[in-house]
């Protein structure tokens, strides 16, 4: 059986999942290059039936999330989307209307909290499956089962059935969906039951959310830059933050003291008065305080200590952290893609779970996107001029020689990493120990901020031996660690300014990066790389061969391996 999932919101995508196999899953943003895509996936689906080589007919059902009243609108009305896409990526021209809407902008988003709180209304959930099948229907879709999934569903399937626990407590957190802003299941059994919902108007979500918009960044994008912001305060004990009262929790629940709307304006009105990096430090200590009481509280609940968790608030590696080191928690799961942007493949588990009672899928790496063979690479690279490439047989030996001759490479290999994080496929890589090459890299490619850190690859087996505070392993970049003091110079174009790192344990998942990284420690005694997603900032990760070579030319890079491939840019 085949089951399509979709999501045609905040990071569009698809998912194929075929009997207890995830065949394909792609965002949309990868193929229309606008990051964060809010379109129909109409691509992310071609891709998926093209890569199983199947047809619409093939099809047995397909899944869609959210039914709530604002996703509805936005069905039916599909410019009103992209007019808010535009304002809250700051792409909006000063003149018409949307001059109108940006001068207008407080006004927007309290309008925005208004909608987004009110949750499924009478017919949502008819009037956006009608509008589902007439997209679909362009693509040949003529007869096909649907299955509507809840927001929150979705998240908790990604979770449960990819952690491959047998018990475990599921915890959903974002800023809303289908009228929650979480919830708390139990995965027990081959069972998934809801236990505990947490209302929109009570989302710690938005409030992370607000305090990103009002720190000058773009809210659903930029709050990892609050997180690593903050660190950049000055430290005080929580009885001093300002934002204490905003959030609270009360055995299982959790209570915002505001709704949205009166929240922002108390908001803006503390923000004006604090300096960016003080507003953040608010933000991270009240999410972190509350949601180590929460999982506290909840496992002494439901006496289960092994988690597994999904939804936007857990890629804040900070949180996930004190989360992880919890006495009360034993194993942890994130999901990687744990934003909105994974809920197309929870709306395919949801949809399997139903109909076929699966639960736990093959999860040991996310390479589920597009692949091109050494004869596509070679006949993209042939129509460029200044471009040299050669056939290479040790493509972990070549790599290694350039990154430790203190330059950063590109790195393209195999099939696209599903989610936000490059896992060794889409990767720019750098020495770990280098403040020269993380400085080329940054002031060529990435323009990340001055506070951003960069994140490493490690080789599984070293971990103990780099990291301090280890507690479970993570192959995909969900976590935060703390380092072993004596590693500070060997990895210090990747720590943040508290020790601590977001790195990629590297295992048996990619084997020719994990050669490069063997390499690496030969020399230097540890298998640790810079690890950046192979992008120009602000832009999706690449997924062609073309646009490889396209920002290699533009931002004047001269190596990379692609495929089997060494090229060299000869026009720099």
């Amino acid at each position: 059986m085949y089951i399509l999932g979709i999501w045609d919101g905040h990071d569009a995508g698809a998912a194929l999942i075929r009997d207890n196999e995830i065949i394909f899953a792609s965002n949309e943003e990868r193929y229309t290059n606008r990051k964060l895509e809010i379109e129909f996936p109409f691509n992310s689906i071609k891709a998926a039936l093209a890569y199983a080589n199947i047809k619409p007919k093939d099809i047995d059902v397909v899944a869609f999330p959210t039914i709530d009243f604002t996703k509805t609108v936005s069905r039916i009305f599909p410019y009103q989307k992209e007019k808010y896409y535009k304002l809250r990526r700051r792409k909006l021209s000063n003149k018409g209307i949307e001059g109108i809407m940006l001068k207008t902008r407080g006004f927007q988003y309290r309008l925005k909290y208004i909608t987004n709180t009110i949750g499924i209304l009478p017919l949502c959930k008819t009037i956006s499956t009608v509008a589902v099948k007439r997209a679909l229907k362009h693509l040949g879709f003529e007869k096909v089962r649907i299955v509507v999934v809840n927001h929150h569903v979705a998240h908790a399937s990604t979770a449960a059935f990819a952690s491959n626990f047998n018990r475990a407590l599921i915890v959903t957190l974002d800023g809303y969906g289908d009228g929650l802003s979480g919830t708390v299941s139990i995965l027990e059994n081959k069972e998934l039951k809801k236990e505990i919902e947490i209302k929109a108007r009570d989302s710690i979500g938005i409030l992370y959310e607000q305090v990103t918009n009002l720190v000058g960044m773009r809210e659903l994008e930029d709050e990892g830059k609050v997180m690593a912001m903050a660190d950049y305060s000055y430290p005080f004990d929580f009885e001093n933050n300002k934002l204490k009262d905003f959030i609270k929790v009360d055995g299982t629940k959790i209570i915002a003291r505001y709704n949205p709307v009166r929240q922002y304006g108390i908001l803006s009105d503390i923000a004006w008065a604090t300096p960016r990096e003080q507003m953040a430090y608010y933000a991270q200590q009240l999410l972190e305080v509350n949601l180590t009481k929460f999982f506290k509280n909840i496992i002494e609940r439901y006496k289960i200590n092994d988690i597994a968790m999904s939804g936007g608030l857990f890629s804040n590696v900070k949180a996930n952290r004190k989360i992880r080191l919890l006495d009360e928690v034993n194993n942890w799961f994130v999901f990687p893609h744990m934003g909105d942007g994974g809920i197309a493949m929870g709306s395919a588990m949801y949809a399997n779970y139903l109909i076929n009672g699966i639960t736990s899928y093959k999860f040991d790496n996310i390479y589920f996107g597009d692949e091109f063979s050494n004869e596509e690479i070679a006949k993209t690279i042939k129509a460029y001029d200044n471009i040299e490439f050669n056939e290479i047989s040790d493509k972990a030996k070549a790599a290694s020689d350039i990154i430790l001759n203190d330059q950063y490479l590109f790195w393209f290999q195999g099939r696209m990493e599903y989610g936000p994080r490059a896992l060794g496929n889409r990767s720019i890589l750098a020495p770990a120990y280098s403040d020269n090459a993380r400085d080329l890299l940054n002031l060529y490619v990435k323009q990340r901020e001055w506070y951003q850190p960069f994140a490493p690859s490690i080789l599984k087996e070293d971990a103990e031996r780099i990291i301090e505070d280890m507690k479970g392993y993570d192959k995909f970049m969900t976590m935060a660690y703390k380092i072993k003091d004596e590693l500070k110079n060997e990895m210090k174009s990747v720590i943040h300014v508290d020790n601590t790192i977001r790195p990629q344990m590297v295992g048996d998942e990619n084997p020719s990066y994990r050669d490069l990284l063997k390499e690496i420690k030969k020399k230097r005694g540890y298998g640790i790389v810079l690890n950046t997603s192979f992008n120009i900032h602000g832009m999706p990760i690449v997924r062609t061969p073309k646009e490889a070579i396209e920002t290699m030319k533009k931002t004047k890079t001269k190596f990379m391996i692609i495929g089997d491939y060494l090229v060299e840019n000869k026009g720099i």
